[in-house]
């Protein structure tokens, strides 16, 4: 019992405290009718007579250093309560930390703004979704190898339920609710199942547009991308379109920007091409419409899809795609003013 009033006497001399509700739940613990103290003087009834004389001077000790323990504690707290209201209330305030939203946050913003002066609206929509809206209505075949578990995040290994792979999955739902014409982006997260690396993430943001009217054509989507191109990066930038090949659009197209760090001449970041991919697009494949109970007879429309994370990349040079993910504060400060 000697070793464990010592423990408790130790405890003591160790505790501190800021506020008077401290002090207060210091005092229960030790001489509260059920506290510390208490408990001691219960189990002294039934130590052997020759060692209670001891054992009873140990615990009167220990209940004369907690009483004034708490005493020089108030003490403590009011003289500093003193101090405080001495202060100097004229002097200028401690600085305030301002935060600053994330990079990623700061481009996906911006583009939204860029095609909501174009007209556009903004349609969001679930991240788990099933195979319809994430595949079969976007004219993936069966066959597909995009719906390997290579690529895809399935949910509790039901093909058929799974994290979405792409914002096209939104895109469908517009389809199947809104009326025409329709003109809306879809902005949000994605998932696939790839390795993270300098250059790739298994999850990642996507802005994917649709525009679905009669007489549209593939001039019509080049002048959109040309429009948002210029605004983003500047009205010196130049886009080129290679052919592709995407399931859901035809024809299908790769846009490239002239690379904004060589300024076109070629470095190694644009492989010595002077250009960048930022996005792929197309024109909405017939075969999407009808599935989607659109007459492609009477309308067409035109698609695309950008990450976000990519084009943050080639705005800020930024090398590393992980550097979006590790809540680096040295990394995060750098983009105080971009907003």
């Amino acid at each position: 019992m000697l070793h464990n009033i010592e423990k408790i006497l130790e405890e003591a001399r160790q505790f501190s405290a800021d506020t008077k509700d401290e002090i207060e739940q210091f005092r229960i613990r030790f001489l509260g009718k059920k506290g510390i103290l208490a408990d001691l003087f219960s189990r002294f009834k039934d130590l052997p007579s020759d060692q209670k004389r001891e054992v009873g001077q140990k615990i009167n000790q220990l209940k004369q250093f907690v009483s004034e323990k708490i005493e020089l504690l108030h003490a403590n707290l009011e003289e500093h309560a003193d101090k405080e209201d001495m202060r100097d209330l004229t002097l200028p305030g401690p600085p305030v930390q301002s935060g600053a939203r994330h990079p990623v946050s700061i481009v996906r913003n911006e583009i939204i703004a860029i095609f909501c002066r174009l007209g556009y609206t903004i349609s969001e929509g679930p991240e788990i979704e099933d195979d319809w809206h994430v595949f079969s209505s976007l004219n993936f075949p069966p066959e597909h190898p995009a719906r390997d578990m290579q690529d895809t995040f399935f949910i509790e290994k039901d093909p058929d339920i799974m994290l979405r792979t792409h914002t096209s999955s939104v895109q469908v739902r517009v389809m199947e609710k809104e009326s025409l014409p329709i003109r809306t982006i879809s902005p949000g997260r994605v998932f696939r199942n790839e390795a993270i690396s300098a250059r790739a993430h298994c999850i990642f943001h996507q802005v994917e547009g649709l525009y679905i009217d009669q007489n549209v054509s593939f001039a019509d989507l080049k002048q959109t991308l040309l429009f948002f191109a210029r605004e983003m990066f500047g009205k010196q930038v130049e886009i080129r379109l290679r052919p592709s090949y995407f399931p859901f659009t035809e024809p299908s197209a790769e846009m490239d920007i002239s690379c904004q760090i060589c300024g076109g001449k070629g470095c190694n970041v644009c492989k010595y091409t002077g250009w960048l991919e930022i996005l792929g697009c197309g024109m909405v494949d017939p075969n999407v419409l009808d599935f989607n109970n659109i007459d492609s007879q009477k309308y067409t429309g035109f698609a695309f899809g950008m990450g976000v994370e990519r084009v943050a990349m080639l705005k800020y040079q930024v090398r590393d795609l992980r550097l979006y993910f590790e809540n680096d504060i040295r990394f995060l400060e750098q983009f105080k003013a971009a907003y």
